[in-house]
This record gives structure tokens, sequence and C-alpha cells, in this order.
């Protein structure tokens, strides 16, 4: 059985909160959710300096949501807190559904944000949801960044994401709940076997009596997370060694691209396409491995063509991804520019 979140934890659990002004609790009425505002709710009566406002997003997929997204804001305020409800309006995908309901509840949230002056928003994702998506990006051959899986804080459109519970079980919400009396809403697409996060997490309770439980699989999204932030320091570290500013235009030394391990060289490619692109490393924004793996393997050949002479000069050399046009001088350095608009969309050969 487990034990409820006592007030004596909210200190550590929710000590984030205490370094903004403004927060947003993305609430939508489910366990997870229901218990971020309860224990939110209680952390600011020893914390007024931060204001706290519950969000919640009405993704219009079922008849019932906008009832539900009443219920939350009932809830809230008899926990004295506003409520913003923000609705997902338009076509919905038949394709990728839950991936593009995502996409829109964080730009609603961040749209709520904006208009009311928050500096962060908070997300009920407990310690399942990362083992979950552990499991997920497993299946996926996903590299080390992508096992680091969700971060407690990370960038979101100008604001902060904050995830206080990752570390926490589902379980302890759900008895903190039953411990205050409040009942919480059920979803029924989370019983939805269609959806890949609905099968793992049936597969995952196979897995737990085997050793592959939450905790093991969150220690390895830590010890991910601490590698990828070892490699992302280097490679900032030689990016800015390699790189050129100019106007409108970033250039490699592409000799010293290629004496960096395949993993730098990966993160340094990265970095110039989302610089030039006006793009921060580390966002959202990031671009998918096997695009850059791809253009890393064209660009080593190429390089060496370039670089070694006994090995034949090649030809032109130039690749186009994520917005941007790569190509290698006649010296063997790699220039990054803006893709000129009339390729963007309809390029054939973009990476």
């Amino acid at each position: 059985m487990s034990a409820p979140i006592a007030l004596g934890e909210l200190r550590t659990l929710l000590a984030d909160f205490g370094n903004r002004t403004h927060v947003i609790l993305a609430v939508s009425g489910g366990a997870d959710s229901t218990a971020l505002m309860l224990l939110a709710a209680r952390w600011r009566e020893q914390n007024p300096q931060t204001c706290l406002t519950v969000a919640s997003i009405d993704h219009a997929l079922r008849p019932e949501s906008a009832g539900e997204c009443r219920i939350v804001a009932m809830r809230a305020t008899e926990l004295g807190l506003p409520c913003i409800i923000k609705r997902w309006e338009g076509d919905k995908p038949a394709a990728r559904l839950q991936e593009a309901a995502r996409n829109a509840r964080y730009a609603l949230l961040a749209e709520a944000a904006t208009e009311i002056g928050a500096d962060a928003i908070a997300t009920a994702h407990t310690l399942d949801d990362q083992a979950e998506t552990v499991l997920m990006r497993l299946m996926h051959g996903s590299a080390v960044d992508g096992l680091a899986a969700m971060r407690p804080v990370m960038p979101l459109a100008g604001l902060s994401l904050i995830r206080p519970l990752l570390g926490t079980t589902r379980a302890r919400l759900v008895a903190t709940l039953q411990a205050a009396g409040m009942a919480w809403l059920e979803d029924p697409s989370n019983r939805n076997a269609r959806f890949e996060r609905v099968r793992l997490r049936a597969l995952l309770a196979q897995l737990a009596p085997l050793g592959l439980d939450p905790e093991r699989l969150g220690l390895l999204a830590r010890r991910a997370a601490r590698s990828s932030d070892a490699l992302e320091a280097i490679a900032a570290e030689r990016f800015e060694v390699l790189v050129r500013r100019e106007q409108d235009c970033l250039r490699l030394d592409g000799r010293g691209l290629a004496a960096c391990p395949a993993d730098i060289r990966l993160r340094i490619l990265e970095r110039a396409v989302l610089e030039m692109r006006g793009r921060n490393p580390g966002s959202v924004y990031g671009l998918r491995l096997e695009r850059l793996e791809a253009l890393a393997a064209a660009l080593d050949q190429a390089l060496r063509q370039a670089l070694d002479p006994g090995d034949g000069q090649g030809g032109p050399w130039q690749r186009s991804l994520g917005g941007t046009l790569l190509r290698l001088d006649k010296s063997g350095n790699l220039q990054v520019t803006p893709e000129p608009e009339r390729r963007r969309g309809i390029t054939k050969t973009k990476m």
C-alpha cells in the first residue's frame, strides 16, 4: 500500500516553484494532475509569494471534455486557485492523434502563460510516465538523449516547463487524493490499446516482477541524462572553437570537425542548423537523429575527399536540413546558410 505525500515533503517536491513568480498548473482532471493541483494548493499556503493558476485544456475529442474542464475549474476554485480553460479548435488529424494533441496542449498552455504573465508551466508527469517513455524510446532505437526521456525542467516557448512529480509514483498520488477524500476523472483513452503508450503501460506491468520496474527505468533515464549533458557540454565547447560567425552564415572548420568523435560531430551539426534557424540546442525543436546521422555520413565522405589529397577531390557537396543549406567550400570548410525560400517544402533530396 503506497503512502500519501506528507506536507513535510512538499518543500523538496515543489522546490522549483519557489524560483518562479507565477506558475501555471496543467490539470486535465485525472488523478495525477488533480493531485498536483491539491499539492500545489497546500504548498502555496506556506509560500504565498508565488502565484499559481490552473489551466485545463479542452481537446474537443470527446463530448464530455468541455464538462470535465468545468469540473476542474470548480475544484480549483474550491482549493482557492483561479482557472483558465482553453479549447483546441479546428480539425483533428486521423494519424498520430496523441502527438498532435500533445503539441496543441503545450501551445495552448504557453498561450495562457503569455496572457497572464506566468513564467513556468508545471505538468503532472510521474515516475510511471517516465518509465513508459523510456520503454518507448528503447523500442524506437533512441540514443542516449532519447533514453534521458523527460527532464525535470526544460525550456518551452520562452518559459520553463517543470515536472515536479517525475520521481513520484502514480500510486502515491492516488493515495494522496484518497486520503484527502478528493475525486478525479477517468479518461477512457487511457485504456485504449490503439495508443502505443497504453500498450507499453500493460507491458511495464509484466516487466516489473522481473526487476524492470519504474524505479529502475527512472534510474536509467537519470544516468542517460547525465551522459547526455556531458556530451552536450563537450559539443558546445568544440562548436565555439570550430565556428566562425559571418553575416547570414556559419562557417565550420572542416578539418577540426572531421577530427571530432562521431557523436560530437552530430551535436555540432545540430547546433549549427538550430543556430542558423534562430533556435536553441536542447529545445523542442531538436532535429531527428536519423536525418542527422544520414547528413553526417554523407559529410564524412565528402570531408575525406576534400581534406585528403590522396583520396581524390570530390565534386561540389551540399545538403539541406532543417531549413538550412550546408555546403563544403574549396578549402574543406562547412558553410551553413538559410535555405532559399523557393526550396523549402519542395526539395526531394532534403535530408
